[in-house]
């Protein structure tokens, strides 16, 4: 129904593609690209409940703060578990935006990523969540299609393509055709969990406790999936746990890919397994196309390698895995044909496995 009030509130208003991810949010402003790479972080006075600092200033806060500061995320497993937080966290992103540009009513369109696993009270909680923080309307895509068309895969073709991105706090592996979601699968393993198994790794093995930015610190620079050309080794530090002073070990790349080999061998199957279900033409067209990876556990060392080997098909990283969702959603701002295809698939589509 025609809102007059609305459509006077577009023109003042930034439409936005937005990534809501378990660690980072992404967003893009239809026109001028990316705008706001924060993570997603709030720092919130447990006692006054008033939030103190979103993104990156709230990141920094992660294992510092006193007693009556919490630093938390509000989304877990890329759903929100904490509604008035993760409300507020997107209220405080779209004014950023708008306060940048120089625009006073931020009332835009939204276009924002969803995990495909996610269950209808999930998908209303987000939805409800961004109209809550300003949209004047919503538009909820699934991360694997709009990560699919941020990598430039043909999605509107008759010819199937397959795409795998592992964020923050879940996987999703799809195969798309034709506009829509063929098959999918959805796990809720992803980066964080290969933090917690390096953490864990560090306790059990070398009995210290570590800090989740360590973990990840050390997942990035020497984490990998497959045997690499030169192994090396990196410093892990922390805590002894017998007498609770400073402590530190070095560590190997191949140590590490043992530690984190359930992670990596939990998403191997999740990619295995949809591939089972695909109809045998889309493998057919998988056997040329390979498979994509996206999202930021797409850059961990050798894992192109080791889906490779596991599934016997081409696979490559996107040309820009951390960025896809977003870029995907704010193409969809711009092709509303294709946004209004997508919708419908979505909307007639059964859940994931």
């Amino acid at each position: 129904m025609y809102n007059p009030l609305n459509a006077l509130l577009g023109l003042f208003s930034h439409d936005l593609g937005i990534d809501l991810g378990t660690a980072n949010t992404l967003v893009m402003v239809r026109g001028r690209g990316i705008v706001i790479d924060e993570p997603s972080v709030v720092a919130i006075d447990k006692v006054s409940k008033k939030i103190l600092a979103i993104g990156s200033e709230a990141k920094r806060m992660v294992g510092r703060t006193p007693s009556n500061i919490v630093a938390v995320r509000p989304l877990k497993d890329g759903v929100i578990s904490d509604f008035e937080v993760t409300e507020r966290m997107l209220r405080y992103f779209i004014r950023s935006v708008h306060d940048r540009f120089g625009m006073g009513i931020p009332r835009p369109r939204v276009v924002l990523g969803i995990p495909s696993g996610v269950t209808e009270v999930e998908k209303r909680a987000l939805h409800d969540a961004a109209l809550n923080a300003g949209a004047r309307a919503v538009f909820l895509v699934e991360e694997p299609m709009a990560a699919a068309i941020g990598s430039g895969l043909p999605v509107m073709e008759p010819h199937g393509c397959m795409i795998v991105d592992i964020g923050g706090g879940t996987t999703e592996v799809a195969v798309i055709a034709l506009g829509g979601v063929v098959v999918s699968t959805s796990i809720r393993i992803a980066g964080d969990d290969m933090d917690q198994e390096i953490i864990a790794y560090a306790r059990q093995v070398h009995n210290m406790v570590i800090g989740e930015r360590m973990a990840e610190e050390v997942k990035i620079q020497a984490g990998s999936a497959f045997p690499i050309d030169e192994e090396e080794s990196i410093e892990i530090r922390g805590r002894d746990l017998a007498t609770g002073l400073p402590k530190s070990v070095e560590v190997s790349t191949v140590e590490l890919r043992d530690a984190l080999s359930g992670s990596i061998g939990a998403i191997v199957e999740a990619v295995r397994s949809t591939i089972e279900i695909t109809p045998p033409e889309l493998v057919a067209d998988l056997m040329y196309r390979g498979i994509a990876l996206a999202g930021g556990g797409a850059l961990l060392r050798g894992l192109d390698r080791r889906l490779a080997q596991e599934t016997k098909f081409p696979v490559y990283v996107a040309e820009e895995p951390l960025s896809s969702v977003v870029h995907g959603t704010g193409e969809m701002l711009e092709e509303t044909e294709m946004l209004t295809k997508v919708q419908a698939s979505l909307a007639s589509r059964k859940p994931p496995r």
